[in-house]
């Protein structure tokens, strides 16, 4: 029953912000990934980061696992992707990565010692 209800909350919430924001530009959004000069620096950082908090992250949500030394590559990608982003120095991206630093650093820390 739990995967039902969040795979319908999923597709509800998913599909209401796409049709507010029209599925064409969403579309469009996405093939910016299969675009020539999308796979910069910042861009390619930016994939890794978002891939390796994932893998952090799904473990905990679905298995009730914690894969602590995937926190030494969120520590990195995370302040690579500070370093990197002056073309997108975004507060939230900035303040959301620097709290992913301290988070990564506890963990780490709680493991090793």
């Amino acid at each position: 029953m739990d995967i039902i209800v969040s795979a319908v909350t999923f597709l509800t919430i998913t599909t209401f912000v796409y049709f507010k924001i029209g599925f064409a530009n969403i579309a469009g959004s996405y093939r910016l990934w299969f675009q020539e000069g999308y796979w910069v620096n910042y861009n390619v950082v930016e994939a890794g980061a978002w891939i390796a908090k994932a893998a952090v992250i799904l473990p905990g949500l679905v298995w009730q696992k914690e894969i602590w030394q995937l926190h030494i590559v969120t520590l990195f990608t995370s302040a690579l992707l500070i370093w990197v982003s002056e073309r997108k120095l975004l507060p939230t991206m900035v303040a959301f990565n620097t709290l992913w630093i301290g988070l990564s650093s506890v963990v780490i820390v709680r493991n090793i010692f």
